[in-house]
């Protein structure tokens, strides 16, 4: 028998109960681009994917306390393309991404969708 809070007696979500889309301009994030951690030495080539990383579209949506998160996306990448990547790093890498919404997937999930302005 299920208890009358189970999930068999609740009301399925409305189709038109939907949230707004958040739109992200395509033209990317303007705000300042936060320093890199400290704690270890960044190659160029990561320090040039986190200015990216934070000028991206989605960058507008963070704050500075996704900058660990950031952080360790570039340490999990790194380590993927130069081929010494765990099957755990490749995983916990796809999970940073997809909470920065950096994936179609994700964009989708957290209700963001990527506007080019000038195209409006």
């Amino acid at each position: 028998m299920t208890k009358p809070n189970s999930r068999a007696h609740r009301r399925p979500p409305s189709a038109t109960a939907r949230a707004a889309l958040v739109d992200l301009p395509a033209a990317g994030c303007t705000l300042p681009v936060p320093d890199m951690p400290a704690g270890r030495e960044w190659t160029a080539d990561e320090g040039a994917r986190w200015d990216e990383l934070w000028r991206s579209p989605q960058a507008v949506m963070w704050d500075d306390t996704v900058r660990g998160t950031v952080a360790v996306l570039l340490v999990y990448e790194s380590a993927i393309l130069a081929g010494s990547a765990s099957a755990w790093q490749a995983q916990e890498a796809r999970y940073a991404g997809e909470a920065l919404g950096l994936t179609p997937k994700a964009l989708v999930a957290l209700g963001w969708r990527i506007v080019d302005e000038a195209q409006e």
